[in-house]
């Protein structure tokens, strides 16, 4: 079984794409939601003392991180999306720049109220008498989220020049560098892993590519079935025989199939694609329903502040139940878990909801994009990102001076409204 030789029919010029694809929209609106609820589930959480010590539910329970952990599906989603957008733009006569600097801006503002929100909470929240310890752990994890943002802006910059390229022929090299770093990262040397968070996360976004094309058309019924088994099979695979540990999400001392991406990730894609091609005409008919249809079109252009503002919201909440009320999270998978679990996501998403209500405008960033100076606002932006995602928002000049250039990357590719006309 091989992501790189799709199709098996011969290649056509890419049909013009339909204005909204639902498909993606579903897959889209369902992998950010898997996220939110697989990472509001996962907290094992007790204090004593002035420490929070935090553990992970999912850890008696790996196999089901093959089906929660869906950000694979969320990155080819988002090649689709990338490529459906860039090609409109450029029938429109728009450039590479003017894209990347809309897409760059829109991925990256909704960061700049986090930011205001959580570089002043921490020093706030320990001046008002909450100990320190719960406050850093709180203000890392909810930056640690980024590592999404920072990815997927590699991602952006690269579909001008990906979409450029024959699938056949970007797709066996990007798989192919998958492979052989994860045989030098496991030969002993653990920093070249790191290199799959491009090989990896743009093979998956090059797939969505070829789904914008119309290239998937064939990955039907006993094909798209026969995908899913071969993929979920070949991970059964690598994860009997090779150093691959089971669960596709980082566990405390155990190697790590997220960080950094392993190319046990491209097989666990190709066996989570079968399964939702093999449920397309499913999905697609329940998004056709009005009731479904007004839920996608109300969560899908928000879905960015859900994914920033979740952790919040969990913090909120455990801080009130854990540091403040002094209650544990029961054993994990035990009556008293399974009977706690409805009400404590009903208040995590009371609070989300508040926040997406508040916040969810600044998914619109303000003014007009300017693309002359793209090149030199990418790194500005990703490197914040980037940094953000490491120290989070924990008291420290790091995420003050990554906050300030996240700002300043945004400046470059911003305008006031009143300068140009703004182009969506």
């Amino acid at each position: 079984m091989s992501l790189t030789m799709l199709p098996p029919a011969p290649e056509r010029a890419p049909a013009a794409p339909a204005p909204r694809d639902r498909f993606i929209d579903v897959l889209r609106v369902f992998g950010m939601v898997l996220v939110v609820v697989q990472h509001w589930t996962m907290p094992v959480l007790s204090y004593a003392q002035g420490r929070l010590t935090t553990g992970n539910a999912l850890a008696a329970v790996p196999y089901v991180t093959w089906i929660s952990q869906v950000m694979p599906l969320v990155f080819f989603a988002g090649g689709a999306a990338n490529a459906i957008s860039f090609r409109s733009a450029a029938r429109r006569g728009g450039t590479a720049r003017e894209w990347t600097a809309r897409r760059v801006r829109r991925l990256a503002w909704p960061v700049v109220p986090l930011a205001v929100v959580w570089l002043p909470l921490p020093h706030l929240l320990v001046a008002l008498g909450v100990p320190a310890q719960p406050v850093e752990t709180a203000a890392r994890t909810v930056g640690q989220l980024l590592w999404f943002l920072a990815v997927y802006l590699l991602a952006v910059v690269a579909t001008p020049h990906l979409l450029r390229l024959r699938t056949g022929v970007a797709l066996p090299v990007l798989a192919g560098g998958a492979v052989l770093m994860d045989v030098v990262r496991f030969s002993g040397l653990e920093a070249a892993g790191y290199l799959n968070v491009a090989f990896v996360w743009l093979a998956v976004h090059q797939v969505g590519f070829r789904y914008a094309e119309g290239g998937l058309e064939w990955l039907t019924g006993r094909r798209a079935a026969g995908l899913a088994v071969a993929g979920f099979a070949m991970v059964a695979a690598l994860v009997a025989t090779g150093p691959y540990p089971a669960s596709m999400i980082g566990m405390p001392g155990m190697i790590s199939n997220m960080a950094p991406p392993s190319a046990c990730l491209l097989a666990l894609f190709a066996g989570q694609l079968g399964l939702a091609m093999l449920l397309r005409p499913a999905l697609n008919a329940l998004a056709a329903r009005p009731r479904a249809e007004a839920v996608l079109t109300a969560l899908a252009p928000r879905m960015m502040t859900v994914y920033l503002w979740h952790m919040t919201a969990l913090v909120a909440v455990a801080g009130v139940a854990t540091v403040g009320l002094g209650l544990a999270t029961p054993h994990a998978g035990s009556a008293a878990w399974w009977s706690a679990v409805p009400l404590w996501l009903a208040a995590l998403a009371l609070v989300l909801v508040a926040l997406t209500a508040l916040l969810g405008r600044f998914e619109d960033p303000v003014g007009a994009a300017a693309h002359r100076l793209v090149p030199a606002a990418v790194p500005l932006v990703g490197g914040a990102l980037l940094t953000l995602t490491i120290t989070g928002f924990a008291p420290g000049p790091a995420p003050v001076i990554a906050s300030l250039a996240l700002v300043a990357g945004l400046a470059l590719v911003s305008r006031p409204a009143a300068a140009a006309p703004r182009r969506r």
